[in-house]
């Protein structure tokens, strides 16, 4: 009976963490970390103060715990990506899948380049917190560019600090400046999903140039979403 009353407590603790984090991550996201306090946090989760400061002990906490779970997210589904490539491509054709559908993913699920935009605003620490990985993904891109660049002309190579920067201003673009955004393309349509593909467009045809991609293997959703892989991770996954 103990036991059974010792798990309960425990998925309950789980289960406000997890509560805690879910809100706050969307506060983050709309307001800023700045113009969240634990106590803001507190009444929209509808759990008390003290509750969440015996879970995480401070704001700033709560943020590194986010920040982990970002990265585990991202980290899954990048790989979960590049393992979606076909393996009978050319190498340009996989670099160019892998940048058009992973700014795909970026631009619909916004909170990761949300929080990065949000933690350059802050201290240095944060920002190299959120974006610091060397591992695996960075392997594996590199080889791929390097296979890519093999035999090529310094002026026909590919840089990939480049690419990764260019997929950060579209997403950036159209996490943040979605007025403007959807203000370019007025006179054309009002329809947000309409105005997300023609800004997708925009890097697609710009990487399909740069890497010399022949018409037959280009993308050409009817919306950016349909690029979308679903790929779970709850923030147990995250190590926090």
């Amino acid at each position: 009976m103990e036991k059974k009353k010792g798990r309960r407590s425990a998925m309950a603790a789980e289960e406000t963490k997890n509560l805690i984090m879910t809100v706050a991550a969307q506060m983050f996201c709309e307001l800023g970390y700045e113009r969240v306090s634990i106590r803001n946090i507190s009444e929209r989760a509808g759990v008390s103060h003290s509750l969440i400061r015996h879970h995480f002990g401070s704001k700033e906490q709560i943020w590194y715990g986010i920040s982990d779970h970002m990265h585990a997210y991202m980290q899954k589904y990048i790989l979960h990506l590049l393992e979606q490539l076909p393996e009978d491509i050319p190498t340009n054709v996989k670099l160019y899948r892998f940048s058009v559908e992973m700014l795909a993913h970026i631009m619909v699920v916004r909170e990761p380049i949300q929080l990065i935009a949000d933690a350059m605003r802050q201290e240095n620490e944060f920002f190299d917190y959120f974006v610091d990985g060397k591992g695996e993904i960075e392997c594996i891109v590199k080889a791929l560019v390097d296979k890519y660049n093999q035999g090529r002309a310094d002026d026909d190579r590919l840089n990939r600090q480049e690419l990764k920067w260019q997929m950060m201003l579209y997403a950036h673009g159209s996490a943040c400046m979605m007025p403007m955004l959807k203000e370019t393309w007025s006179e054309v349509t009002q329809d947000e999903d309409e105005c997300l593909l023609k800004h997708w467009q925009l890097f697609e045809q710009l990487t399909a140039a740069k890497l010399h991609v022949d018409k037959q293997y280009r993308l050409n959703p009817d919306k950016v979403s349909d690029l979308v892989h679903h790929v779970e991770c709850g923030w147990e996954e995250c190590p926090i």
